[in-house]
């Protein structure tokens, strides 16, 4: 059995005052027909801060991360990524998109390629590197995520746990300076929640600026720097992962966390 290598990296360390701001979020609207999924949301997330969105199915958690990747069109509002506007020009979306990376809950892998080709599809399609030199890459990030001896596999050939992996590997391939993480654990049985979660705890801690939609309380009290509660796709409240677990202020928080502690 090959041995488990993990990002050797310091503890994380909590940030008060972000130096910079890597998200900027004013007055979004998103709507779905006549259903409106976000309401007015303002929210920054300071470069290498740790951000948890939490709150019940339906809060719009998802409609946000997934509107900051352009992967749904917001209606009103402003978003700008590392002082990157993102409007619906296509070169604003791709400039933005540059500089994220998005895990989904589904995986998102191509099941008709290997693993390795699955990494190397976007550095050799966007980035045009060499077959070789993309080979290398993909392979530094698969063996991240300890999933290095399955690159000749097919996605159908892994667990749950490992094609989750495999997706983290292949997001950090392209040396996102962002990485946004939909309920990545949610379709995982236990033991695989735990092994992803290790993973993201680990990254978490190298600086890179993470924005999580999770369910895993344990996790954001353990990694975040700050959480945020959403409910009918509204910010409800935010604060530092010890006052928002330790002290909520608001009515519904309380009851959200007494039901999900």
């Amino acid at each position: 059995m090959n041995a488990v290598t993990q990002i050797a990296v310091p503890s994380p360390v909590r940030r008060e005052t972000p130096a910079a701001v890597a998200i900027s979020i004013r007055k979004l609207n998103k709507f779905y027909g006549g259903f409106q999924a976000l309401r007015d949301i303002d929210l920054e997330v300071g470069q290498g801060e740790i951000v948890v969105l939490c709150g019940p199915s339906g809060s719009g958690k998802s409609s946000l991360i997934r509107c900051i990747n352009h992967l749904e069109q917001h209606n009103s509002g402003t978003i700008r990524v590392n002082g990157t506007e993102l409007t619906h020009k296509a070169s604003d979306v791709a400039q933005v998109r540059r500089q994220l990376g998005m895990v989904f809950q589904g995986f998102n892998l191509f099941p008709h390629m290997t693993v390795l080709a699955n990494c190397t599809f976007a550095l050799r399609l966007a980035l045009r590197l060499p077959t070789a030199e993309a080979n290398d890459i993909a392979r530094e990030y698969l063996a991240r995520v300890n999933v290095q001896d399955q690159a000749a596999k097919y996605p159908s050939e892994l667990s749950g746990g490992q094609q989750q992996r495999v997706a983290i590997a292949r997001a950090l391939c392209l040396k996102p300076s962002i990485m946004l993480f939909d309920e990545p654990t949610s379709a995982l049985d236990p033991e695989s929640v735990g092994s992803v979660l290790r993973i993201m705890e680990d990254l978490a801690a190298t600086g890179i600026t993470m924005v999580c939609v999770t369910h895993e309380m344990g996790f954001a009290r353990r990694v975040a720097d700050r959480c945020v509660f959403m409910e009918k796709g509204e910010i409800v409240e935010e604060g530092t992962s010890d006052r928002f677990f330790g002290a909520p202020s608001t009515v519904r928080l309380k009851a959200f966390l007494q039901q999900v502690l």
